[in-house]
């Protein structure tokens, strides 16, 4: 189930890229008439800042990495155009075989969608998600992802693996860059102990999700003490991330 090297090689570049609509904020505040980044600003605030961005830019630089290194991919995503839009990269094989690499929701690792291939397994996987076992379904939209947690919980999730043409794509990333809600999010993977697991800062908490279980985070109230706390966990340039959660803290409800 786990991808080739020449995949591999590629979406490793990405180990350290958190996603988060940080990053969305600020740069809407910047007066561009069209929000979403092309892959080479992005390149350039990753550069300055230690910037990344949401599951969009993210995809759409993966896309371009994969095309750099002469790997066919498209993109894929679902509710898009809506509040729950989410994209991701279908990235194929040397036999063509398709891999869901999926930077938004933090995979550890691409993973085989093709049910009918040699390769797959139907049972419940390690190594894919942070902090959760996997198992990739046949379903009439696409394939289902269930997720298995340490608590025993089990959730699914469908991905819709028809491709999706860039004009359509683009103008559903345009429109989510345009969505800016009342609380931040940043999602990365960092190491902890054996394993690589999720750490999360949504509406002012945060916490860690390991194979052990949740571990909250000590509650902040400060600014500066959140920027500090970022900046620690994803290298992000402490000044601008004060300057965005200072406007996010202006428009909580």
């Amino acid at each position: 189930m786990i991808a080739s090297d020449s995949i591999l090689n590629t979406w490793n570049k990405f180990n350290d890229f958190p996603m988060e609509t940080l990053t969305k904020v600020w740069f809407y505040q910047q007066g561009s008439v069209m929000k979403q980044r092309d892959v080479s600003l992005m390149r350039e605030h990753r550069e300055q800042f230690g910037m990344s961005g949401n599951c969009f830019d993210l995809a759409l630089w993966l896309l371009d990495e994969f095309k750099r290194d002469g790997i066919e991919a498209y993109p894929v995503g679902h509710n898009l155009g809506s509040e729950e839009a989410h994209a991701a990269v279908i990235g194929l094989n040397e036999k063509g075989e398709r891999y869901l690499c999926d930077l938004g929701d933090q995979w550890l690792n691409p993973i085989l969608l093709d049910t009918k291939s040699p390769q797959y397994i139907k049972e419940k996987l390690e190594g894919f998600f942070p902090a959760a076992g996997v198992q990739v379904l046949d379903h009439p939209a696409g394939i289902e992802i269930h997720y298995h947690r340490p608590n025993g919980k089990v959730s699914g999730q469908v991905f819709q693996t028809e491709r999706i043409d860039m004009d359509t794509f683009l103008k559903a990333a345009e429109h989510s860059q345009h969505l800016i809600k009342n609380h931040p999010l940043l999602e990365c993977r960092i190491p902890y102990k054996s394993e690589i697991a999720h750490w999360k800062f949504y509406n002012w908490e945060s916490f860690l999700s390991t194979t052990e279980g949740l571990m909250k985070d000590t509650k902040l109230e400060m600014v500066e003490e959140w920027a500090e706390r970022i900046h620690g966990k994803t290298g992000y340039n402490e000044i601008i991330l004060k300057e965005i959660l200072d406007h996010y803290r202006s428009i909580r409800v």
